[in-house]
């Protein structure tokens, strides 16, 4: 990196550990993608609620050559989704997780194997409904891995949105969205 490496804490208690994994994961990214120019992360504590259960907003920018900075920003509330008891170290790991998926997929589309020259069949995943809410116009997916993944109303390209219900088998596209990791061309799964 031409721009050394910056490790800020808002409003969150500065931790050794965190800096030091930071550290380690900026040196990965770099494993993805070598032209990163500079990158800066910000742990940011936000909100607080009475129980102090809230984990940080973990920020990543990276500057590349040539274009606009690569930015990830992983809410409390995507966490609070995913995990029972969310906390700083989940934070950094999903944020630098996105953002690994980001620089992996931008390397391809330079080398020319972008995603959009593969069929659909190759991308897809099997899962099933965790969460569903008709009335906000989206719901949760369990993937194979065991994770949540957003997806919502429009993103269905088979099946009915308001008759899905938990347990339902779906096949899905995951892409990452700007907030992070989401189902897309969600189709319900033939049933036997």
């Amino acid at each position: 990196m031409d721009i050394p490496l910056q490790i800020a804490f808002h409003r969150a208690e500065k931790s050794d550990w965190a800096e030091e994994e930071i550290r380690a994961r900026v040196a990965k990214l770099q494993t993805f993608y070598d032209r990163i120019v500079g990158c800066r992360v910000t742990v940011d504590q936000r909100a607080r609620n009475v129980e102090g259960t809230l984990p940080p907003v973990v920020r990543i920018e990276i500057s590349l050559p040539g274009m606009a900075p690569l930015v990830v920003a992983y809410e409390p509330d995507r966490l609070q989704h995913k995990y029972q008891s969310p906390d700083l170290g989940n934070a950094i790991n999903d944020a630098f997780g996105i953002a690994e998926r980001r620089l992996s997929l931008l390397k391809e589309s330079r080398e020319g194997r972008g995603k959009g020259a593969d069929h659909d069949s190759q991308n897809q995943f099997l899962g099933q409904v965790a969460q569903i809410y008709p009335e906000e116009d989206h719901g949760f997916l369990l993937t194979k891995e065991g994770g949540s993944l957003y997806f919502h109303r429009n993103a269905m390209l088979q099946g009915d949105f308001d008759k899905l219900r938990v347990g339902d088998e779906v096949h899905y596209v995951e892409e990452v969205g700007d907030t992070g990791p989401l189902a897309t061309k969600v189709r319900v799964a033939a049933t036997r």
